[in-house]
C-alpha cells in the first residue's frame, strides 16, 4: 500500500511542476481517476444517508466485545455502551453495571472507576486517536474540505466475499486512507491505514472490516465490526442495538460527573 501512495505523490508532483513533460494525456487520465474515486464516495454517502448521515450529531453502540491476541481469543466477552458525539467526543462504558467508563475528550483521554479518575495510559489514548483521526467520518467530512487531498480509484476486486471498489484519500500531511465499497450496495467493507511506530519507527497497518449491515433509524449500521493491526484481529464488536442524534445529557462527557454516579451506585 506504502508504494502505491509514493507512486501517486510522485504523479501529483510531476503533474503540478511540469505539465508540459507529463503531458495532457496524463493529465486527463489522473483527472478521470479522481472524479471516479470522487463519484464512489458520493455514492458511499448516499447509501450511509445521504445528508442526514453528513448532519449526524451521535450515535449510541450497545453490544459486547472481544479481545484478540495472535488471532486467537484472549478472554471472553464484555458488554459495553458506546456514544460518540461529533468531533471529538467518545465515551465508552463496560461490564453490565456499567462501572468502568472510558472517555477521550478532545485528545485526552480518561478511566474512571469506583476509586476515581485518572487519565488513561498515553498509549492506548493514542491508538484510539490514529483510530478516530482515520475513520470514515472523519475522512468524509473533514479530509474532502481539502482541496490538497488527493483521491485515487484504485479499481474493482474481492473483499470479504464481495466486488468491491477501492478508493485511497491521501491528505495534505501525506497520511492515507482506504476504503473498499461493495459495488452493489455502495456501503464500507473495509478502512485501512498505515501509520509509522513513534518508538521503533516501523510501520503499521490498521484496519476495520463491516458486516452485518441493518437499517437503524434509517442509517445502514454494521452490527459487526473486526478490527485488524498488520493483518491479525484484534478486536471485535458484536452490537445488540444502535440509536442516533439522541438527547444526550450534558454532563455525557464530563468524567467527574460519571465518577460521582459511579461511586454512588
Amino acid at each position: 500500500m506504502a508504494n502505491r501512495w509514493v507512486g501517486a505523490l510522485v504523479l501529483s508532483c510531476v503533474l503540478t511542476i511540469a505539465p508540459g513533460m507529463a503531458g495532457g494525456g496524463q493529465d486527463a487520465a489522473s483527472a478521470k481517476n479522481a472524479a471516479q474515486a470522487r463519484a464512489a464516495l458520493d455514492a458511499m454517502v448516499k447509501a450511509l444517508g445521504g445528508d442526514a448521515w453528513m448532519q449526524m450529531q451521535n450515535r449510541e453502540y450497545e453490544g459486547r466485545t472481544a479481545a484478540f491476541y495472535q488471532g486467537k481469543p484472549s478472554g471472553g466477552t464484555t458488554e459495553f455502551w458506546q456514544f460518540h458525539a461529533w468531533p471529538d467526543k467518545d465515551r465508552t462504558e463496560y461490564t453490565k453495571h456499567r462501572d468502568v467508563v472510558q472517555m477521550v475528550i478532545g485528545r485526552v483521554g480518561w478511566e474512571v472507576i469506583f476509586s476515581g479518575k485518572k487519565e488513561l495510559p498515553k498509549e492506548q489514548v493514542d491508538d484510539f486517536l490514529r483510530r478516530r483521526d482515520h475513520s470514515i467520518e472523519m475522512v468524509v467530512k473533514e479530509w474532502l474540505k481539502d482541496p490538497a487531498t488527493m483521491l485515487i480509484y484504485e479499481g474493482q476486486h474481492l473483499a470479504e466475499r464481495h466486488l468491491a471498489e477501492q478508493v485511497t484519500l491521501i491528505s495534505a500531511k501525506n497520511e492515507a486512507v482506504t476504503i473498499d465499497l461493495d459495488l452493489q450496495t455502495h456501503l464500507p467493507l473495509r478502512r485501512t491505514f498505515e501509520w509509522r511506530d513513534p518508538v521503533y519507527k516501523d510501520k503499521n497497518e490498521d484496519a476495520e472490516e463491516y458486516d452485518n449491515y441493518r437499517p437503524v433509524d434509517g442509517f445502514p449500521t454494521p452490527f459487526n465490526i473486526t478490527r485488524f493491526r498488520n493483518g491479525e484481529m484484534v478486536n471485535q464488536l458484536f452490537l445488540f442495538k444502535a440509536s442516533y442524534n439522541q438527547a444526550l445529557p450534558a454532563d455525557e462527557f464530563n468524567p467527574d460527573v460519571a465518577a460521582t454516579r459511579i461511586v454512588k451506585k
